[in-house]
């Protein structure tokens, strides 16, 4: 009698660690599984906007959207237009490594009609000619094409923190560039200009790519819910042959 009670104990045991373990993998599985649907609508939904014609730059009424965290994915690779003159007194060089080496970003704040500020990361510049100054500053009213891009606000991992009472720069955080720089009305985003011949700065370097390894996570969820599945088959077996 004592060695049946045993028995059922184990089994109760053996019966709530599997409905437990088989729940969570499954739902992980699940899960991982609605991340793929998402991140590969993602992809081509990004995929459209790079290609598409460009639409004017967002104006303050837009702000808002683009600094919610709701609704900020729906704006960024947006490829958009906008016309101004370069304010370069107060570029700022933000280091990158890069095709050339070590290299600048050339973020140049352009003034719009409307009294707005929009930062345009015309390109990259190698250190040498970066710390020289020796690439072009265009003067006058332009305009440009581009991919609207969100500020990068968070640091990473092990990354260099901005100084921006030193003025140094590590990432292309917008708020903290405009806010150094005194700029009342600036559009909460910046753009990456579109590469225009060969001259310092080069446009057109922004790499658009998202990881997805969301099939791979499924599959392992799964495949562990499976192994707890055939543990408790096996398990259920071994108590059944004993009787």
């Amino acid at each position: 009698m004592s060695q049946a009670r045993i028995r059922w104990t184990r089994l109760m045991i053996a019966t709530l660690i599997a409905v437990v373990g088989l729940a969570g993998f499954t739902s992980l599985g699940v899960w991982q599984v609605q991340r793929l649907t998402w991140k590969l609508d993602l992809i081509a939904r990004v995929d459209a906007r790079i290609h598409a014609v460009p639409v004017p730059a967002p104006g303050p009424e837009a702000w808002a959207g683009i600094s919610a965290p709701q609704t900020r994915e729906d704006y960024e690779y947006t490829r958009v237009s906008l016309s101004g003159h370069y304010l370069h007194e107060d570029e700022t060089l933000i280091y990158t490594p890069s095709d050339y080496g070590p290299a600048y970003w050339v973020l140049t704040p352009l003034a719009r009609e409307d009294g707005t500020v929009v930062l345009v990361n015309r390109g990259v510049v190698p250190v040498t000619e970066g710390r020289a100054g020796s690439f072009l500053r265009p003067e006058g009213e332009i305009t440009l094409t581009g991919l609207l891009r969100l500020s990068e606000d968070h640091r990473w991992l092990f990354a260099r923190a901005n100084d921006p009472e030193g003025g140094t720069w590590y990432r292309r955080d917008v708020g903290s560039i405009t806010a150094a720089k005194g700029f009342d009305r600036a559009a909460p985003y910046f753009v990456d200009a579109e590469r225009q011949g060969d001259a310092w700065p080069r446009g057109g370097r922004t790499v658009v790519s998202f990881r997805n390894a969301h099939l791979g996570y499924a599959l392992t969820w799964f495949a562990l819910a499976v192994l707890v599945a055939t543990g408790y088959a096996l398990v259920l077996r071994m108590e059944l042959r004993r009787r």
